[in-house]
Parts: C-alpha cells; structure tokens; sequence
C-alpha cells in the first residue's frame, strides 16, 4: 500500500530531527533530568543502570557536568545531585523577566526624581549584569547596554547585593574575586570590602564614588524578594559635578524608596 501524503511528511520531519539531534547532548540531560527527579538513585553504576546507557558514556557526561558546576557529588557516598548553579538558571530566568516587567515605570519614576539615569540589574557569574535603564534627559548622561556585566568589587549595584546575602551566596559570588585597581579610588582587599559591605549594611545602600572611571558616580539599593533574598539592585549613575559628595545620602534615601516599592512588587513583606 502506498504511503499517504502525511505519513510521508512525517517521516521527514523525524529523519531531519534525527539528523540534527546530538546523543550526548540529549543524554547528559536525561541524566539532569533523572537526578533532579530521582536523588535516591544517584552514583554512576545507578545512573547508567538506570537509564541504559554505557558505564563511560556516564562517566565522560557527569564529569562534565561537575566540571562546569551543574551537579556536585558527596563525596560520603559518591551521590550526584543537581546543584545550586542549576536550580539558579531556572530560577534566574523568571527573576529576570518579572523584574523588567515590574521595574520599568519604578526606573522612570528614579530617573524622573534624581534627573539621573536609572538602572536594574542582577548578579550572575561571579559579576553583575545590567537588565535595564531609563535614560537620564540630561545632555551628558551614562548610557549602557541591557547585557552589560560589571565587576563586583567596584560596582555600588553589586556591593548593595552582596552586603545581604547570606554567608554561603557570598562566598560562592566573590569566590576567587581579584581587586584590580581601576582608579585611586578602588578597594584594594577583601578586608576593605567586607569593611564597605558593613558600611551598605548600616545605612541602607551602596556608593561607587570614582571607584570604577574618575568623575562617575553611583548610588544603589537592593531589592528583595518574596524570601527576603537581595535578587537584585537598582541605581543611578551621574558624572560627580551633579551628583556631589554632599547630595549622596539625600539620593540614598530616594533610592532606597524605590528599591522597597519593587520590592513589595516582588512579594517583599518586611513584617
């Protein structure tokens, strides 16, 4: 019997997709899959056993993953897990798309208030990114890409997050952070800046005075979630002629005001 028209089509889209597939790929995440579903069965030989694949196909796919840092293994009894840089991604990727949402009209309203360009961002990777801005109207203003990353140890965003997270969140961003010195002004050590960090903690947000390029100035706060976790910060940035050392706390406390109303935005109760 000849073959119908759609039977045929069918099996053309299934032999392009075979052709495109890539098996290791494919296999390293049903292996994802199967931990993050099954961490009661979770060493190699139950990995392989379990899924039907070759002992060194497993064995080549979660020395990768561990590599990279997607799975992390006790070494009490050889079990793998999904680790916490995984479970991020995932949830990154909703913070991300719900903070643009809610921060757009609070970014207007910062820039809006203080004259001054307004940013959102978040830390990932051992660094900071940019998500989003409103454009000071000013004529010399600081302008950036969404997309753009910066250094933790001299960004005010970064040193508004890091100052309340938790001890583990910390050492895990900072893990390996080099202090280069980018103007006179840069801290130097991680004592400077645990120093610094205590300092965001009491008043509430975070400076980069010329820390990062002489004649820019920062102000940031964080913005907390619905667990109270700082997932991320906003700012304003300004060339130092308008944003002086003695108008720095007054733009602290309208930062931070806004920072709170994205917050509750996110599902922050303080209470």
């Amino acid at each position: 019997m000849a073959s119908s028209p759609l039977s045929e089509l069918q099996l053309k889209a299934k032999e392009t997709k075979s052709r495109y597939q890539v098996p290791n790929l494919e296999r390293a995440l049903k292996i994802i899959e199967h931990l993050a579903g099954h961490p009661e069965c979770s060493t190699m030989a139950e990995l392989a056993r379990e899924l039907g694949y070759p002992n060194n196909s497993v064995f080549r796919i979660i020395s990768s993953l561990e590599g990279n840092g997607y799975v992390v293994r006790d070494p009490k009894n050889n079990h793998f897990r999904v680790s916490r840089k995984l479970l991020s991604l995932g949830y990154q990727a909703l913070v991300e798309t719900s903070l643009v949402e809610k921060s757009t009209d609070i970014l207007r309203a910062l820039r809006d208030e203080t004259g001054e360009t307004a940013l959102v961002g978040i830390l990932l990777d051992h660094e900071g990114v940019v998500l989003d801005l409103a454009l000071s109207h000013e004529p010399l203003k600081f302008m950036v890409s969404p997309g753009t990353r910066f250094s933790l140890h001299i960004a005010a965003p970064a040193k508004a997050m890091l100052a309340f997270t938790d001890d583990h969140e910390f050492e895990h961003q900072t893990e390996g952070l080099k202090f280069t010195k980018m103007t006179p002004k840069t801290i130097s050590s991680m004592k400077e800046y645990k120093d610094v960090l205590e300092t965001v903690r009491e008043k509430g947000y975070a400076v980069d005075l010329e820390e990062e390029a002489a004649g820019i100035m920062c102000v940031s706060a964080p913005v907390f979630d619905y667990r109270g976790m700082p997932t991320a910060a906003i700012w304003i940035t300004a060339p130092k002629f308008r944003l002086t050392a003695s108008k720095v706390q007054k733009i602290g406390e309208i930062v931070m005001k806004h920072a709170r109303v994205l917050s509750e935005h996110l599902g922050y109760n303080p209470n």
